[in-house]
C-alpha cells in the first residue's frame, strides 16, 4: 500500500486515510439518528465518563479507575440497553432503505411485473382527508411500503377490507370507537384501526402539535411507511415520512406526494385539456 507521507514518527497509508473518513461518515450518521432526542445527551454523557476514566488511569488514580473501570467493563450491554430504540430504528433504516436502492428495486419489480402490488388507489384516502378537513375531524393514516408494520396492526381492531371514503369516514367518526388511533393501510387494503403507534421524542417537533402528529413522526422514525394526519384543531393535513413532518398541505399537493412514494403515475385525463387558439 502506498504511502501519502512518511513524517519521522509517523506513517499514514491511503488505507488509513479510507478508514478515517469512513469513520467520519458513520459518525455523523449516527448524529444525525440521534439528533434532536435525548439519546445525544446520554451518547456525551457516556462519552464523557469515558474521557474521565482514560483520564485517571494516566494520573495513576486506583480507586477512580477501579469505579470507572466496572463502569466501562459493562459499557457494551449499558449502550444496548440504553440506546435500544435508535438501535432498531438504525436495523429498519439499513433494512428498508439504505442499502437497497430505490431505482434497482423498481427495475426488478418490472423485471417481474410486480409493479401492480405496490399500487395504491389514493383517490378514496385524498377525498376522505379533504373531507375531515373541511369537517375539522382528527385522522391518522398510515400507509405502509415494505415494512407491513405487522407488530402494530396487531395492537388494534382487524378489519382487512378495500379502501373506501365511506369506510374511513365512518372509522373516524367522532362517536365512533375506532377514532381514536391510526388506521393502517397494507396492500391497498384497510388492516386495521385504532392501531397504537410509538410516539416520537423529537424535539424538533413544534409543542403547538399534538399526540397524532407525535405518532406519525414515530411510525415513520422506524419503519418506511407514510403517515397522513388531519388536525381535529385546524382541519390541516400533515404527512410525516422518515421522521419529518410536511404541514398545512392541501388535498391537491397530498395527491401529489402520494402518487410521487408510490410510483403511481397521474392519469391523463385529470390533466387540464389544452386551450385552443379561437379562429
Amino acid at each position: 500500500m502506498p504511502l501519502l507521507f512518511v513524517p519521522a514518527f509517523l506513517q499514514v497509508r491511503l488505507l488509513d486515510v479510507i478508514d478515517i473518513i469512513l469513520v467520519a461518515i458513520l459518525l455523523y450518521q449516527l448524529y444525525l439518528l440521534i439528533r434532536g432526542t435525548g439519546a445525544l445527551n446520554i451518547f456525551v454523557g457516556i462519552l464523557s465518563i469515558y474521557l474521565v476514566w482514560w483520564l485517571v488511569q494516566i494520573f495513576e488514580m486506583e480507586l477512580l479507575t477501579a469505579i470507572l473501570g466496572q463502569f466501562i467493563s459493562v459499557g457494551v450491554l449499558a449502550l444496548i440497553i440504553v440506546f435500544q430504540p435508535e438501535i432498531r430504528k438504525f436495523l429498519l433504516l439499513v433494512g428498508t432503505r439504505s442499502f437497497i436502492n430505490k431505482p434497482s428495486r423498481k427495475f426488478f419489480n418490472r423485471l417481474w411485473q410486480f409493479d401492480d402490488a405496490i399500487k395504491l388507489n389514493i383517490s378514496p384516502i385524498v377525498n376522505s382527508c379533504q373531507r375531515f378537513s373541511e369537517n375539522r375531524t382528527g385522522a391518522l393514516i398510515v400507509v405502509t411500503k415494505e415494512n407491513d408494520l405487522t407488530f402494530f396492526v396487531e395492537t388494534g381492531e382487524m378489519i382487512d377490507a378495500r379502501i373506501s371514503e365511506q369506510l374511513l369516514e365512518n372509522i373516524f367518526y367522532k362517536n365512533s370507537p375506532l377514532h381514536d388511533g391510526a388506521v393502517i393501510i397494507t396492500s391497498n387494503r384497510i388492516k386495521a384501526a385504532r392501531c397504537v403507534l410509538p410516539v416520537s421524542e423529537s424535539k424538533e417537533i413544534p409543542s403547538s402539535l399534538g399526540l397524532r402528529h407525535r405518532a406519525a413522526a414515530g411510525i415513520t422514525e422506524q419503519s418506511d411507511a407514510i403517515a397522513i394526519v388531519v388536525s381535529e384543531q385546524t382541519g390541516r393535513i400533515s404527512v410525516a415520512k422518515s421522521g419529518e413532518i410536511k404541514r398545512n398541505l392541501k388535498p391537491v399537493q397530498l395527491k401529489e406526494i402520494l402518487a410521487r412514494e408510490f410510483g403511481i403515475q397521474q392519469a391523463t385525463a385529470e390533466k387540464e385539456p389544452e386551450k385552443t387558439a379561437e379562429p
